[in-house]
């Protein structure tokens, strides 16, 4: 506040006036732009509102009781899933690790070339794990295999952009103190660079996990193994008590790794 020549106070505002107007105009603009996408999608509230009472009555009527006797048929496919995600994080882990140092530009000095691994990179991430599910199973053929080979491929590109992140935001001193007694770059990576990493490292493998074990649910329909599979094959013949028992087991399976995951995840960081 300040006095004005008459003696009234006058009030300097939080939030000047220009940027009011900026934040007001950037809100009508995306404002716009969620009515246009509702309008061209045709995704209006009447429609989510008008259809619940058959979502209702369908999950009443059919998906209730679940067929329990085909538990075990279930847990089969559900360690299946398990095994894919499993196989495919730890594939993923060891060999984004390496890659993950060249994408980092305080390890991988020739620019170059540094570029040319972000690129290969952002290329991997941009692939819908679907899309690279159907691409094995073009070469494989349908099963578990073609599915790991989809989330192996998914999760290196995740990992390696992650932990190259991580990589260049770590303290640069002591990789400084390495080089300057004339440490070379396996030593510089192994003193001064993992220590600073692994914690991380670690809840990003982690946290990838739980993705692939999602994911792997949705490969099944394209053929690419796991519970999708059969989830895919029991909705085609209309059983709907197992796929009740499919989705129940599905989801205390998923909440389960999930606990377990983010309580790693604290522990470690």
């Amino acid at each position: 506040m300040a006095n004005s020549p008459e003696g009234k106070i006058k009030r300097i505002p939080l939030v000047p006036t220009r940027t009011k107007l900026s934040m007001t105009y950037i809100l009508i603009v995306v404002i716009g732009f969620y009515i246009a996408s509702a309008i061209f999608t045709e995704a209006y509230p009447n429609k989510i509102i008008s259809g619940m009472p058959i979502v209702i009555d369908f999950i009443v009527l059919d998906l209730i009781p679940p067929n329990w006797s085909y538990v075990d048929s279930v847990l089969e496919s559900l360690i299946e899933t398990w095994n894919m995600a499993l196989i495919a994080t730890t594939l993923a882990a060891i060999f984004g690790l390496p890659i993950s140092f060249l994408a980092a530009k305080n390890i991988n000095t020739k620019n170059v070339f540094y570029q040319i691994v972000r690129f290969v990179l952002n290329i991997l991430r941009t692939i819908p794990e679907l899309i690279l599910a159907v691409v094995f199973v073009a070469f494989i053929g349908l099963g578990a295999l073609a599915g790991t080979m989809a989330l192996f491929v998914f999760s290196f590109g995740i990992l390696a952009k992650l932990i190259s992140e991580t990589i260049e935001s770590i303290d640069p001193h002591p990789l400084e103190a390495i080089r300057a007694t004339g440490g070379n770059i396996i030593q510089v990576i192994w003193y001064g660079v993992m220590p600073q990493i692994l914690p991380q490292f670690v809840s990003y493998a982690l946290y990838v996990f739980e993705i692939n074990v999602r994911a792997s649910v949705v490969l099944g329909f394209v053929g690419a193994g796991g519970i999708g599979l059969i989830l895919k094959h029991q909705l085609a013949l209309f059983n709907y008590g197992n796929v009740s028992t499919i989705v129940v087991m599905t989801f205390f399976a998923v909440t389960i790794i999930d606990f377990v995951s983010n309580r790693l995840r604290e522990r470690l960081l």
